[in-house]
């Protein structure tokens, strides 16, 4: 069994290291010129660090990264809405690490030479196309000029090549562009003074505009932080044609911002401030795209954003790409055919990733926010007064479950 793995993202890599420790063998193919430690925070839920821990990443993820313990959401006023304990402090067996995207990356792409050899690693190679026939899948790539650069041949293929997939626009090629909210999303992190435990996170308001914080990395000293914020508002109507892809993650305007992030107050760190001491900072529009009908033709399959694309709602994005990895490289190991093994995966994850991504277009576990803040948009006295404690829990458990990573009962809920 060998597979072609087009994207040398989270998924992609993460995905080969699964298929290594079950005795599969496979090439990874991205098309930029070398895998770099880009982005800035996201969070790695307790149900994919589980799977990642099983890889054996666990200690060298703990050295660049936070273990989150505890998730406030307040409302735009600063008032707390809900607060929870996350991770090994909500009772899982595994941390929830808040970390930055690109460490995390660097860990399991090196993880991925040291097993597999830097060879099974071809960067530089863009997917033109792909045939198959009753043996396998061959696969074309070029480079940035257009010229062929190398073929592969495998028993299966896997677009790990994320929301601009082009596995995904073969299978579907009448599919179009993402679909966008509306909503804008500016992102940066900056070396800061720790707020609340120093491993605290922090959302604050809902869906149409909000801002979020948390610690990803030490920082310049043990009172420090490195501490990532991100500002989400609605600046255009929903289902218009989403900013050309070029410009989705080009650098933000500070005067474009500034008067967004005046909406906010949040008691417990100067976000204004913090902000302003960013040196630079990025904008991307937060598309998705509609669930697709099947992931899988013949020998060929989607997983990750190419797959699922959602809304940053909920710490999912990441996660879920990590759950796929680890159900793929388990069904092909027990299928008889490959072609079996690719229908199996897809009947275990679809469905399940589908249901997230319109949760998180509703707003997702942060959702309790928006249901507050419309009964009290001036704020409130007592939370309990404008909607129950069990109403609360309902929106931010429910989510929990659909997703996967529901805490120990009677440990992760803290009331205000």
């Amino acid at each position: 069994m060998k597979a072609i793995i087009v994207g040398g993202g989270i998924g992609g890599l993460t995905t080969a290291l699964m298929f290594r420790s079950r005795g599969l063998d496979c090439e990874i193919f991205e098309q930029a010129d070398t895998i770099r430690e880009l982005g800035v925070g996201i969070n790695t839920l307790p149900h994919a660090m589980r799977e990642l821990a099983g890889l054996g990443l666990l200690q060298k993820l703990d050295e660049v990264a936070i273990r989150t313990d505890q998730l406030y959401y307040l409302n735009r006023h600063g008032q707390e809405v809900w607060r929870e304990a996350r991770g090994i402090d909500a009772g899982h067996d595994v941390p929830q690490f808040s970390i930055h995207r690109g460490r995390l990356q660097g860990v399991i792409h090196r993880a991925v030479e040291e097993r597999l050899g830097r060879e099974a690693i071809h960067t530089g190679c863009r997917l033109g196309a792909f045939t198959q026939d009753e043996g396998g899948v061959t696969a074309y790539f070029f480079d940035r000029s257009g010229a062929h650069v190398h073929t592969a041949r495998g028993d299966i293929l896997i677009g790990a090549d994320g929301i601009h997939s082009r596995v995904r626009e073969t299978l579907f090629p009448n599919e179009g562009p993402p679909c966008w909210n509306g909503l804008m999303l500016w992102r940066g992190a900056r070396d800061w003074p720790l707020f609340l435990t120093g491993k605290s996170m922090i959302v604050a308001g809902g869906l149409n505009a909000k801002v979020v914080i948390y610690p990803i990395a030490e920082g310049s000293s043990p009172a420090n932080r490195l501490t990532n914020w991100a500002v989400l508002v609605k600046v255009g109507e929903g289902n218009a044609p989403p900013p050309r892809k070029e410009d989705w993650s080009r650098p933000g305007r500070r005067e474009e911002l500034m008067p967004h992030v005046a909406r906010f107050s949040v008691p417990y760190i100067d976000v204004k401030s913090l902000i302003s001491a960013t040196p630079e900072f990025y904008e991307y529009p937060t598309c998705d795209r509609d669930p697709l009908p099947y992931w899988s033709m013949g020998r060929v399959t989607l997983l990750g954003d190419a797959a699922h694309p959602m809304y940053p709602v909920g710490s999912n994005g990441a996660s879920q790409a990590i759950l796929d990895a680890r159900c793929l490289a388990d069904v092909l190991v027990r299928a008889e055919h490959p072609r079996q093994a690719l229908l199996e995966y897809e009947k275990k994850r679809l469905p399940m990733t589908a249901e997230i991504v319109r949760s998180n277009r509703r707003g997702g576990p942060e959702g309790v926010i928006d249901a507050v803040e419309q009964l009290a948009p001036d704020g409130f006295d007592n939370v309990d007064n404008v909607l129950s404690y069990s109403q609360r829990e309902a929106i931010v458990r429910g989510y929990a479950t659909k997703a996967g990573f529901a805490a120990v009962p009677g440990l992760a809920a803290v009331r205000a």
